[in-house]
């Protein structure tokens, strides 16, 4: 095999994440000639619209709603081809290095159809309600041609899902009894959808367009900026010298970069294609390698600030401040993020690994200085968000000029500490911004996308649908809450496979979070919204790695040369102490920090689901500290459920309610008695 083979067998994998992200973040066709301006031209311009409502233009909501759909369907249409692979031999349907006339003009159609609330806005206001003929038409082609963007840019399985609700619809007269429903007519399909803000122009869209926008864009200013990098440097120079060291690199650096990434594929190529192959080279096998990376990616939609971007629809439907959404997903998130580092050890104890020489590492020291200028926009949109509680998006908007200086300015600073021209170190600099304000567009349309075709189903929900489905659910569940949730936990695994988060935590969210409440409800068992909008979104989170579809894991095998079916099924193995976590807040409402206001209770409850998701953690992967006996799994079983209900044990035991903390004792008692068990045995590490 000659040198040149050789490196194309080697970059393969590589290549093959980053089409799957590239897919993912809006790059599907990259047109030559002078077409391939237009593109970046239209996403920058978006970009500069956002920040400009951010700041200073003001403008009505439904405004800000129709201009950032028609901007992305403009995107979508001009960036991904009708298919991914020629038919009917017409090949330019499917051409990658030119936009097609075709696409030009469903684009333009697309867009115009997305501003129509705009142009005729007085008119449609008049006859709110009893659309003319025209309205009917331009309304039908927004929906048909954003069911096709979504399509182009998500996947097929968000426009046949929302297809199907549109013709239960119409045709719910004709059901069987358990789900028939009254119907609507085409007048008051088309109203809702494309004339109201409670269909396509609904709350997602809104948060879409005022908020989250501005937290992908400041995403993609820190990855063009070189803070992905220096993420999982400084992560590499603080734990690789420990026993699997880069794979606990890979959980902080990845928690680091999805923290504001908001994207599980994104973060991946990003860290994965320096972390999988420093796991390998200290002895992970490639499938286990890549399967820390799915699960580390794939959990960064669960830190704060951004959380897959859904934090701020949560806080939308929730009705409560963006902050309160961060206190309640805190604890679920870290201890996760915790208890994966424990999961990393646990293999490389299983593996018998040890940690990369001093040598091989970066000095902590420089590296820390070497990117601290990344750390002080992160920290001031925090100081921002926490402690001045400003709005998400005028904290974002303060974040990004700040970003927007620091990327100015740090090549000039770095030419003249090494006496070279500052001229050039400007320019790449502007050209640096210019790019970030590109990619961040780009990034946002699959958002854009999910946000507003989610809106059709929520429209339909609106229409009458909500009783029915809670009825149905009800009659399902037969009024189990256990078996609700269960069926809730694997509607939305299964829904989400095939869409983003975002899309999949919209869709549950309308559909089944009010019934968890109502249900709840009826059988005297209180549930807070916010524990049920929870428990929709970690789902939808857990469905990246869910074989046989999730993404994630074909974009880590690919890096990792590993098969991705194994892969996944492996991530979600490492997962399952996520999935856990919903049932548990669900039931104890201090994980969430429902009506918890002290710190240190905060801290106390924290500590313990960190321990509880160690031994749940210990009794999946069949280790503590050595390969764990039949008998010991039970034991590792219920210190999860003394530590994550403590409420529970004291109601069996008779204790008070006030008094459950007194149950974390016996927990942390029986998990002592596991270290005895096993640290009596001298059992060498198993190599698997």
């Amino acid at each position: 095999m000659t040198a040149t083979s050789n490196q194309n067998q080697k970059t393969q994998p590589d290549e093959i994440a980053t089409r799957i992200a590239r897919d993912e973040q809006g790059i599907g066709r990259i047109p030559t000639g002078v077409s391939k301006y237009v593109i970046p031209f239209i996403a920058v311009i978006w970009s500069l619209f956002q920040l400009s409502i951010a700041s200073w233009l003001i403008l009505d909501t439904l405004f800000i709603r129709a201009i950032h759909l028609g901007f992305a369907i403009l995107i979508v249409f001009l960036s991904f081809p009708l298919f991914k692979k020629p038919r009917l031999g017409l090949k330019f349907l499917a051409g990658t290095n030119q936009i097609p006339l075709f696409d030009w003009l469903a684009g333009i159609l697309a867009a115009l159809a997305s501003i129509y609330v705009i142009i005729d806005y007085h008119g449609i206001s008049i006859r709110h309600g009893d659309p003319i003929m025209r309205d009917i038409v331009i309304g039908m082609i927004l929906v048909v041609l954003l069911l096709e963007a979504s399509r182009r840019v998500i996947g097929p399985a968000l426009p046949v899902i929302a297809v199907l609700f549109c013709a239960y619809a119409f045709l719910g007269p004709h059901m069987p009894d358990l789900i028939a429903f009254k119907g609507i007519s085409l007048n008051r399909f088309i109203g809702q959808m494309s004339m109201s803000s409670e269909g396509i122009y609904g709350i997602p869209l809104d948060v879409s367009a005022t908020i989250v926008f501005l937290y992908v864009l400041f995403g993609a200013m820190l990855n063009r900026a070189g803070a992905g990098r220096y993420f999982i440097q400084l992560a590499l120079s603080i734990l690789g010298g420990f026993k699997g060291g880069p794979a606990k690199a890979a959980i902080l650096g990845s928690g680091l970069t999805g923290m504001v990434s908001g994207s599980s594929i994104a973060n991946i190529v990003t860290t994965g294609t320096f972390t999988i192959p420093l796991m390998k080279k200290v002895g992970y096998p490639p499938t286990k390698a890549a399967a820390i990376e799915v699960a580390a990616s794939t959990d960064g939609q669960l830190a704060p600030p951004i959380m897959g971007a859904a934090a701020f629809i949560i806080a939308e439907y929730v009705n409560v401040p963006y902050i309160e959404v961060v206190k309640a997903a805190a604890i679920p998130a870290f201890a996760s993020y915790a208890a994966l580092f424990y999961i990393s050890h646990i293999e490389a104890s299983k593996l018998g690994l040890k940690g990369m020489s001093r040598k091989e590492l970066p000095p902590v020291l420089k590296t820390f200085l070497s990117g601290v200028h990344y750390l002080v926009p992160i920290v001031f949109l925090l100081y921002q968000l926490i402690v001045l509680r400003h709005s998400p998006e005028a904290a974002a908007f303060n974040a990004i000029w700040i970003m927007a200086l620091i990327m100015l300015f740090q090549y000039p600073v770095r030419a003249f500490l090494k006496d070279e021209p500052a001229g050039p170190a400007f320019k790449q600099g502007i050209i640096d911004i210019v790019s970030s304000l590109a990619s961040g567009a780009r990034n946002m349309i699959g958002v854009a996308m999910a946000t507003a075709a989610a809106g059709i189903i929520v429209g339909v929900v609106a229409m009458g649908l909500g009783g029915l489905i809670t009825q149905v659910i009800d009659t399902i569940s037969m009024g189990n809450i256990y078996f609700m949730l269960l069926v809730t936990a694997i509607a939305s695994m299964i829904i989400g496979m095939g869409l983003p988060t975002t899309a999949t935590y919209i869709v549950m969210a309308s559909l089944t979070a009010p019934v968890i409440v109502s249900i709840g409800n009826a059988h005297d068992f209180i549930v807070p919204l916010m524990a049920a909008h929870l428990f929709c979104f970690f789902f939808g989170i857990l469905a990246d790695d869910t074989p046989p579809v999730g993404l994630a894991a074909y974009a880590a095998a690919a890096i990792a040369r590993s098969r991705p079916i194994p892969t996944g099924i492996q991530g979600f193995m490492y997962d399952i102490r996520t999935a856990i976590l919903p049932f548990m807040f669900i039931f104890n409402h201090d994980l969430i920090l429902h009506n918890v206001h002290s710190w240190l209770q905060g801290l106390l409850i924290f500590a313990m689901a960190c321990i509880a998701n160690f031994a749940f953690a210990s009794a999946t992967q069949g280790w503590f500290i050595s390969r764990n006996r039949f008998y010991e799994i039970p034991l590792f079983l219920s210190v999860t459920i003394i530590l994550m209900r403590p409420a529970l044990i004291a109601g069996w035991l008779g204790v008070p309610h006030e008094q459950r903390y007194w149950m974390y004792p016996i927990g942390l008692g029986v998990f002592g008695i596991v270290y005895l068990l096993q640290r009596s045995r001298n059992t060498e590490p198993v190599l698997n």
